[in-house]
């Protein structure tokens, strides 16, 4: 019996050890999650960045592993600078933008859309003077339109005007860069008609403007993206994908209460004081552009003069970071 009991001690010695060791902490035995990458936005005040600016307010980025700075830009040209010169690492553009920077190399890749039109939503309005006397499409045949060149709001004009049944001879713009040039030539009757972005379509509308047209008609032609240079993709995978999710987070929590984000506005001065009673707009869940909403403003492109080759989808266009 001595003997026995000598023989099942060391058993009992090893079974109480391991008893112990799978009752510890797991935090005793897990790897911590390696230090956040920091990612800069380089951002516009524009309604498309309410999806970033709300992760940041609510530490949806945190939660993810992932660290951002927002930096300030005031325009396409100096957002563009900033990234080509490496001292931010994404940003808010659109496919056009894309393009012109991967057509040599493959600079960036859109990881998200950012912002997209609906059948509900439309985001960018063509619009005709109180003074015009315009109050159709076919009134805007021949009429100088203000918009910005070279851009999403040249492309969407002239898709909206062709799909409405003009022809692109039918189409005259004028290039005025400046949206609010743009909607004080608008008002004051200087420009017969313009094209512009919320919140700035929803001012002009409440102080007489027309609304013509608007991307809800045909909302495939109207969207922004989320951006990121491809070294930094390439370098920090696990970052971008805790940025996209953080995103998608936020958009969820927008699109079911935008009303409890209405600070956001204000506070990132994304709409101006006159432009009461505007609201927070819904946002796209996960997705990117398609292959065929590449290809047309590819097209589109080339027919301008603002490429003269294909630029590959294939190599623009990442999803894999979509949850």
């Amino acid at each position: 019996m001595y003997k026995k009991a000598i023989m099942i001690l060391p058993l009992l010695v090893i079974l109480g050890s391991a008893l112990l060791a799978a009752c510890a902490p797991a935090s005793a035995t897990q790897t911590p999650p390696p230090e956040p990458v920091t990612l800069k936005m380089a951002l516009l005040p524009i309604l498309d960045a309410v999806p970033v600016f709300v992760a940041q307010k609510e530490g949806l980025f945190a939660k993810h592993n992932v660290a951002v700075e927002i930096i300030p830009v005031g325009s396409a040209p100096e957002r563009d600078q900033v990234i080509a010169a490496g001292q931010a690492d994404g940003m808010v553009n659109e496919i056009v933008s894309v393009m012109l920077y991967n057509k040599d190399q493959v600079q960036v890749q859109i990881v998200r859309y950012a912002q997209a039109a609906s059948q509900n939503t439309a985001h960018f309005y063509i619009l005709a003077s109180p003074q015009s006397g315009i109050s159709d499409v076919a009134g805007l045949k021949g009429v100088e339109i203000g918009i910005s060149q070279g851009t999403v709001i040249e492309y969407l004009t002239d898709r909206l005007l062709q799909a409405e049944g003009l022809s692109q001879a039918d189409i005259k713009t004028i290039n005025v860069p400046r949206i609010p040039d743009r909607l004080n030539l608008l008002l004051s009757g200087e420009l017969k008609a313009a094209v512009l972005p919320d919140p700035f379509g929803y001012l002009a509308m409440q102080q007489g403007a027309i609304n013509i047209l608007d991307a809800s008609k045909h909302p495939e032609y109207s969207n922004s993206v989320l951006t990121f240079r491809k070294a930094v993709i390439d370098e920090h995978p696990e970052a971008i994908r805790g940025f996209v999710a953080a995103v998608e987070e936020a958009v969820a929590m927008i699109n079911t209460d935008p009303a409890r984000f209405a600070s956001v506005l204000t506070e990132q001065n994304l709409v101006p004081p006159t432009a009461s009673g505007f609201s927070v707009p819904s946002f796209p869940t996960a997705a990117v552009p398609t292959q065929a909403q590449w290809d047309d403003v590819l097209a589109w492109a080339k027919e301008k003069g603002l490429l003269t080759q294909d630029v590959a989808y294939s190599n623009s266009v990442n999803a894999s970071f979509l949850p």
